[in-house]
């Protein structure tokens, strides 16, 4: 097989240009993605049909413990077979990228796709989207490998692999090409963008092929848009903005309380256990929840609170409101829990959810309002997923060309661009980063729309460490210093103890005056002559950190330390060369 690989690749450096035979690979790549995307989807239904169509008598109890079910199946599988941990999906694609040469591992082409089937089925309050992202980012990347490609090609390979995803599950190709140039490609050129519509199209093609009309929402517009109706969009833009920074700042503190729990068995029985209790009392947190979001859309909206054991009887319409009210300030919560418990699955769905049930809560509130004029609660809704989706995914121009292609039209155009533009905005001025790429930047793991910053965190702390520098003891005497003089070719001599810490570092300039004086070597300890760096680097600092401190204490090598332990020294100078060289091979890819 390697062989034949080895000969196919031969054949194509001589009849196939590598601009062409990328265009061909984003075809396939596409194709494979929006295939992954069709068996996720028809996976997800089938379970899902068949765990309903358990009967055991009266009120439905499993229907409270499949998601606490699903997320301990998902947990045992990521611990044991997967050998991964539990996070947002997306936000381990842009890692790769930026730390790891966009080198997807092999297994996640499949791992999101399993694990979020069961959590997204057995009724984890998650959606599919970002598990459909990392598969076919996934794809895209392990094909670019084989195929020997460079770094920037892998990176454009992973890009058509998330818009061949995102294009099949919604069979919206716009939206998909736009997702990959908002969230997953920093920056983009014509000649990159012509594989991403190759690979958004072929995924839309595979869905239309395979399902039909079948696709995972879908909506036919009825009301009109009037510019009268401006200003109450205004307010739900606002409104969007402020549910999307409760709805991130909510999953932080979440997650992070899920993580101090050291056990992940423990993680997922609290973790599930809770979630049954919210799903108790408000069902429609239930899975993906876009089935209630078209009974709201379809004018069913007091099917709602049907088979409801706790609010069934309650069918006013001030209760409805209140119940929605309160599935708004809860769905964050339950996606939270499903995601820090060990669950799998992504915030695509659960923005849209939480954006259709605000925006038709703040319709049907302003009707209250002692003013006689109708809002439209069905676009109202339709653009309250827009505006929900731009804040909490900091993707504006993704969230308006989904809407206006799921809903097969672009009436809702000029509302859409202006709840998206005003929410995004909104969540901006509280919060710096999106949902996908914060924790990665404050760790400095993800720089983007900074050149010097992307190159600089390409390079390898590792792989640019000196350690041929001699070393020698505190105790030493200044003859046995003059001896490693002899033997070295550096003018630096770092003074390490026998626990292998550095107590100070001796230069060839602290000596030069006495090294030759007979007595100074036979009578001065080393530790005498020696001088404290400036600065310690840790072994797992960032490119930027390091760079920050040579730039601090202007010295030109500094000692790098591995918990407490001397590992060697890093030079500025070899730094610069690095960089020289990493940017070279950027300008010629």
């Amino acid at each position: 097989m390697k062989n034949l690989l080895v000969k196919f690749l031969t054949w194509r450096l001589k009849h196939i240009s590598t601009k062409n035979f990328v265009l061909m690979l984003s075809g396939l790549v596409g194709l494979v993605a929006g295939i992954a995307a069709v068996v996720l989807k028809s996976t997800v239904h089938e379970l899902y049909h068949l765990l309903s169509t358990v009967d055991i008598g009266g009120f439905d109890y499993l229907y409270l413990a499949y998601p606490f079910i699903g997320i301990f199946i998902s947990a045992l599988l990521m611990k044991y077979i997967f050998k991964e941990k539990s996070g947002h999906g997306i936000t381990n694609i842009l890692f790769a990228i930026s730390k790891r040469s966009s080198i997807i591992k092999s297994a996640k082409m499949y791992s999101a796709m399993v694990t979020s089937a069961i959590t997204v089925a057995f009724g984890g309050s998650v959606g599919l989207e970002s598990p459909i992202v990392v598969t076919g980012s996934a794809i895209g990347s392990n094909i670019g490998r084989v195929m020997h490609l460079s770094f920037k090609k892998r990176t454009l390979l992973i890009g058509c692999g998330a818009a061949g995803g995102i294009s099949a599950i919604f069979d919206s190709p716009i939206a998909g090409v736009i997702f990959s140039i908002e969230v997953i490609l920093a920056d983009i050129t014509i000649a990159a963008f012509i594989p991403l519509l190759i690979a958004s199209v072929c995924g839309a093609l595979v869905s239309l092929v395979l399902l039909g009309d079948e696709i995972l929402f879908s909506f036919k517009l009825t009301d009109p848009f009037t510019a009268y109706d401006v200003p109450f969009y205004i307010v739900l833009g606002i409104i969007c903005g402020l549910v999307s920074v409760y709805f991130v700042r909510i999953n932080y503190f979440l997650e992070d309380a899920l993580k101090k729990v050291r056990s992940d068995i423990s993680k997922a029985v609290w973790g599930g256990f809770m979630l049954c209790l919210i799903i108790l009392i408000f069902p429609p947190i239930y899975g993906e929840g876009y089935n209630f979001i078209k009974l709201l859309l379809n004018g069913k909206e007091y099917e709602i609170l049907e088979n409801n054991i706790i609010f069934g009887g309650m069918d006013s319409y001030g209760f409805l409101l209140l119940f929605i009210l309160g599935i708004i300030l809860v769905k964050p919560l339950a996606s939270a829990l499903t995601i820090g418990a060990g669950g799998s699955g992504g915030m695509f769905g659960p923005s849209l959810f939480l954006g259709g049930m605000t925006g038709y809560f703040v319709a049907e509130a302003m009707s209250l309002l002692p003013i006689e004029y109708h809002l439209s609660s069905q676009n109202f809704t339709l653009v309250g997923m827009c505006g929900i989706m731009s804040g909490i995914l900091g993707v504006p121009l993704t969230a308006i060309f989904l809407i206006a292609e799921v809903t097969s039209g672009y009436t809702l155009f000029v509302p859409l661009m202006l709840v998206s533009a005003i929410s995004y905005s909104t969540f901006s001025y509280f919060e710096k980063y999106s949902l996908y790429s914060k924790q990665l930047i404050e760790k400095g793991d993800f720089i983007p729309y900074d050149k010097d910053r992307q190159v600089l965190n390409l390079i390898d702390l590792f792989k640019i460490i000196e350690t041929d520098l001699l070393t020698i003891h505190p105790d030493a005497k200044l003859e046995d210093l003059v001896k490693l003089v002899r033997a070295s070719k550096r003018n630096i001599f770092p003074v390490v103890d026998e626990n292998k810490k550095l107590v100070g570092v001796v230069t060839l300039d602290d000596i030069r005056e006495i090294m030759f004086d007979e007595a100074s070597r036979k009578s001065r300890i080393v530790k005498s002559l020696m001088n404290e760096p400036p600065e310690q680097v840790s072994t797992t600092e960032n490119m930027q950190s390091v760079m920050n401190k040579f730039e601090k204490t202007g010295a030109w090598n500094l000692p790098v330390i591995d918990q407490g332990e001397y590992v060697g020294f890093i030079s500025k100078s070899r730094i610069f060369n690095a960089y020289r060289k990493k940017l070279i091979r950027q300008q010629q890819e």
